[in-house]
């Protein structure tokens, strides 16, 4: 592949590297395109590629016996996906699925690893990004067994809008029903209470965020607690968002 100009990416921590070890990692990389609904890994089998994030969004999932998944956190170009692989893992505790159409860089673990044995800004930044997904995991853990879903539908959106750069989500009752481990009847009542109080629009499959300040206000105190590791890890950060028509 021709020459990548790190001034031109989107991953955040690519972003932050410095120029010597952006290069060292660069020879490695793949740019891929990631489809709606595409596994990139799946529970309990072997990680077989890194992702480094550009657009789009990734939700890790735990699957439970019966089947039934639930998400643990989202990915999107703040991070990567089978991470892991730099704590010395070789297969995936969770599924991570595509929720959009996006993009990233691709390459293996064995090639991250040899990266990062010689690149000590990249392991520092990855291992701080393994902590503060940590914390994005616990605390979706405390907020789903504390707070009601009016204000996870809240959180859960701003985290998606977050990520994809979009005031228009598409999202099927069904989909936020898996995502926030609920039945699909509660979750239309949640978002009808959001849309009455004017903060979104929710029609046909489709979310759009009408009142963002709104929207953070109706969220409870877990969005901010994530985010703020994340502004800890990279600065202050909002991605340009492009609005709703």
């Amino acid at each position: 592949m021709s020459r990548l100009d790190q001034s031109a990416v989107k991953n955040r921590i690519l972003l932050a590297l410095p120029p010597s070890e952006f290069a060292l990692l660069a020879r490695h990389l793949t740019p891929v395109s990631m489809d709606l609904g595409q596994s990139l890994q799946r529970a309990g089998e072997r990680i077989d590629a890194v992702y480094f994030v550009e657009s789009g969004f990734i939700s890790a999932l735990t699957v439970l016996s019966d089947g039934a998944p639930s998400e643990i956190g989202l990915i999107g170009a703040e991070g990567v996906a089978g991470v892991p692989v730099i704590l010395g893992a070789t297969t995936s505790f969770s599924e991570t699925m595509c929720q959009t159409g996006g993009a990233a860089y691709r390459l293996s673990p064995a090639s991250l690893r040899e990266v990062v044995a010689d690149a000590p800004r990249l392991r520092d930044l990855l291992l701080r990004y393994v902590y503060a997904f940590h914390i994005q995991v616990a605390q979706t853990a405390a907020c789903n067994a504390h707070h009601d879903l009016g204000q996870r539908l809240a959180r859960w959106l701003l985290a998606a809008h977050d990520r994809s750069g979009v005031a228009e989500l598409s999202l099927t009752q069904d989909l936020i029903a898996v995502m926030l481990g609920v039945r699909r009847s509660t979750v239309s009542i949640a978002a009808g209470t959001l849309q009455k109080a004017g903060v979104i629009r929710y029609q046909h499959g489709r979310i759009t965020i009408l009142d963002r300040t709104g929207l953070e206000s109706a969220a409870c105190e877990c969005y901010e607690t994530v985010t703020g590791e994340y502004r800890s890890l990279f600065g202050e950060y909002r991605p340009t968002l492009i609005p709703a028509i």
